[in-house]
This record gives C-alpha cells, sequence and structure tokens, in this order.
C-alpha cells in the first residue's frame, strides 16, 4: 500500500457522485486522503464537472441492469483498477456498482476495505416474502466483501441485523448524503421565483398547485398521484411533475384518460427545484419506497407540506409530525390528504415548520461528521475517533 491512504469510491453512474458526493470527497481530500472515482463516465458533462472539482475519474462500462452485457466487461476493468491502484478503501454505491464493486475489490486485492452505502435494499417491508427473498440473498453474499455496511434509514438498519448481512459492530447509520440547508431553505426562493413559476404554468390567483419530483418509474407510482387528482374533484388543483424516464409517456396518457390532462404539468428535468416546490400547496411522493428520499427532504427543508407514502425512507423524514403519510396505493387517502391540505392552512402551517425543524437532522455537517468516524476506522486515522456502529 502507498504511504498516503488512497480510496476509490465506485458507482454505476458519475452522474451520482456529481449530484450526492462530491462534499464527502472534498472533505477526505482536505483530510489529505487521495480519492479518485470509477463509474460510467460516458456524460462527458458530469465527467467534467467532477473533474473540475479536482476528482478523478475512471471509466468503466457498468450498466444499471446487473446482468448487462457492460457489466461483464466493468467488472475486469475495476479489478485492474484496483490492483494497480493501491487503494487502501473501496467505497460502492447505488446496487450494480454495489455488488460488483465489492466483488471486484475481493479479487483485486483483499487488503483494501471495502464499504458500501446501501440507498436502500431492494428487498424491504412492502414487498412479498417471495419477491425479497432472491435480494436479501444477494445482500447476504455481497456482505461476505464487506468490510463497513452503511445504511440511510432504520429498516434497513434493522433489516441488515435481523439478516446478519455483515458481522455485528460492522453497520452504521448515516442519515443519508446529506443536504445544505442554506441553499435549501425559505429565504433562498424569492417571490418573484416563485410568480414565475405560477405564471410558467399559467395558474389562476386561486389555483392551487401540488408538485412530485421523482423518475418516472413504476416505483414512484405516478399513477397515484395522477389518480387522486382526479379524485379530488376540484377543478382549481393542478399537479406538476418533474422528472423525465421511460413511464412519462404512459402517465400523460393516463392523464387524458383521467381528464385531468388541461391540470397536469409535465415538466421534465428541472434546475429550479427550490421554486418549483415553494410555488406548491405540498409536495406528494407516493413511492412504493426509498432509500432516504432526496425530494422528500427537500421540501422538509424548503418548508413545504410534504404528503408522502407510509414506505421506507419516507417514514424517518416525516417523525414528529413533520409531513402527512398515506399507505401505499392508497388513492382515497391521497385524495383526502391534499383536500385537507388545501382546507386547513393553519395546521399545514405549522407542520411544514416541524419539517423544516426535521431537515436538520440531515444537514450535510452531521452527515460528513458521521463519516469521518468511519473513515477513521476504515483508514486508520489517528485523529478520528472509531465509529460505535
Amino acid at each position: 500500500m502507498s504511504k498516503t491512504p488512497r480510496m476509490l469510491v465506485v458507482t454505476t453512474v458519475a452522474g451520482t457522485v456529481l449530484a450526492f458526493l462530491v462534499p464527502h470527497i472534498k472533505r477526505l481530500q482536505a483530510q489529505g486522503v487521495e480519492v479518485e472515482v470509477a463509474s460510467n463516465a460516458g456524460n462527458r458533462t458530469v465527467t467534467q464537472a467532477i473533474e473540475e472539482q479536482g476528482i478523478a475519474v475512471h471509466h468503466v462500462p457498468f450498466r444499471r441492469r446487473l446482468l448487462a452485457t457492460g457489466n461483464l466487461s466493468g467488472l475486469g476493468r475495476l479489478v485492474r483498477l484496483i490492483r494497480e491502484g493501491e487503494y487502501k478503501a473501496v467505497h460502492v454505491h447505488t446496487p450494480v456498482a454495489g455488488f460488483l464493486g465489492r466483488l471486484a475489490a475481493r479479487l483485486a486485492d483483499p487488503r483494501a476495505r471495502t464499504v458500501y452505502t446501501a440507498h436502500g435494499f431492494h428487498f424491504h417491508q412492502g414487498q412479498s416474502r417471495l419477491r425479497n427473498a432472491p435480494f436479501v440473498l444477494l445482500e447476504k453474499l455481497a456482505g461476505r466483501w464487506t468490510d463497513y455496511l452503511v445504511v440511510i434509514n432504520r429498516e434497513d438498519e434493522e433489516a441488515a441485523r435481523r439478516y446478519r448481512i455483515v458481522p455485528e459492530g460492522r453497520v452504521y447509520h448515516v442519515p443519508g448524503v446529506g443536504l445544505d440547508l442554506e441553499a435549501w431553505s425559505p429565504e433562498a426562493v424569492s417571490a418573484e421565483e416563485v410568480d414565475r413559476i405560477r405564471k410558467e404554468l399559467e395558474l389562476d390567483a386561486d389555483a392551487a398547485l401540488f408538485v412530485m419530483v421523482a423518475e418516472f418509474n413504476p416505483g414512484k407510482r405516478h399513477r397515484d398521484a395522477l389518480r387522486a387528482l382526479a379524485g379530488l374533484g376540484r377543478p382549481d388543483v393542478h399537479l406538476a411533475l418533474a422528472g423525465k424516464g421511460r413511464l412519462m409517456g404512459e402517465m400523460q396518457a393516463l392523464a387524458r384518460k383521467l381528464r385531468v390532462a388541461d391540470r397536469v404539468h409535465f415538466l421534465g428535468a428541472r434546475r429550479d427545484v427550490p421554486a418549483l416546490m415553494r410555488a406548491a400547496s405540498a409536495v406528494v411522493l407516493p413511492s412504493e419506497r426509498e432509500g432516504l428520499s432526496r425530494s422528500a427532504l427537500e421540501a422538509l427543508a424548503l418548508e413545504v407540506p410534504l404528503i408522502g407514502s407510509n414506505a421506507r425512507g419516507v417514514r424517518d423524514l416525516v417523525e414528529g409530525g413533520a409531513g402527512l403519510t398515506v399507505e401505499v396505493g392508497d388513492v382515497e387517502a391521497l385524495a383526502r390528504a391534499m383536500a385537507w391540505v388545501l382546507d386547513h392552512p393553519e395546521e399545514v402551517c405549522a407542520m411544514a415548520a416541524r419539517g423544516r425543524r426535521r431537515a436538520k437532522a440531515y444537514a450535510l455537517p452531521r452527515v460528513l461528521e458521521a463519516l469521518d468516524r468511519i473513515y477513521g476506522t476504515v483508514l486508520g486515522a489517528q485523529n478520528t475517533p472509531t465509529a460505535t456502529g
């Protein structure tokens, strides 16, 4: 091993690094650790943005599907990279890179410590035992190649211990990836920005707006939000859907079928999510499962009411009355929650204030401090206390 500690951060796509992990890497660099990234760097704009932060990026042709053909060559390339890089630790994120990255580390250099951050296991309480079983088996298999497991919600923490995915004392709970509460605050969004959103959507002065920020995939359950809007029976209520994904066309067709297409706004990817949320009566998120929902946390930090599903990755955030929850798939309950938000402004205001206070538990400095303790153990730093698990 080289004298200067070296770490390799592995993700399936480089966008994950740019969106969430740059502050973590910069913190390590400031502490004298050499950090490099291995990801699918096919998006050159994203890769350049990471490299401009002083972070080297190695291209590994991973794909999001575990059995995709590119993943086998990606595994081989990653094995060679780890062998040549003399990394003291390999920190893997996201499902495909999480599995293949740990395998590569064990094949390449058993001396390298492996850290896996589970951004939500593929098994969860809302899914049948039969569907959960293969994912549990895969995690237990990969647990043999895992020195330290980081989980970001309490359900996953309990599951990791119950299934003994890694030995006791090697499971660490960290409150997400961290959020900059100054950037995501009510004061950071001007009234002019909110007015711009409402004008863009051509909303009348008395029109209400609900917002959902999520990729269009089956697990996010956009269909429930659309059906709740239709069942609400209020023609002055609109729904804005920010995000992209393979189900967008299908959801547009559903909006037409439900006769709410004139009040549903498909916005695609947005760079002005804070203003979009602040323009809303509430943010809705009816997902089947989350790791720790970033959009839900952003809503809380912005002091915008949150209506989420009673699912992993949302429950943690709304503790203490910081938001409303409905059971997954209960469209009528979702519509009632939307109506309650519109009809109880004083209670909603108090709930939103609790949400902002709740968001402080997930602030970026707290996450970085928690990671400091873990990395102190992993890298053998003398000036950092050992994590307690």
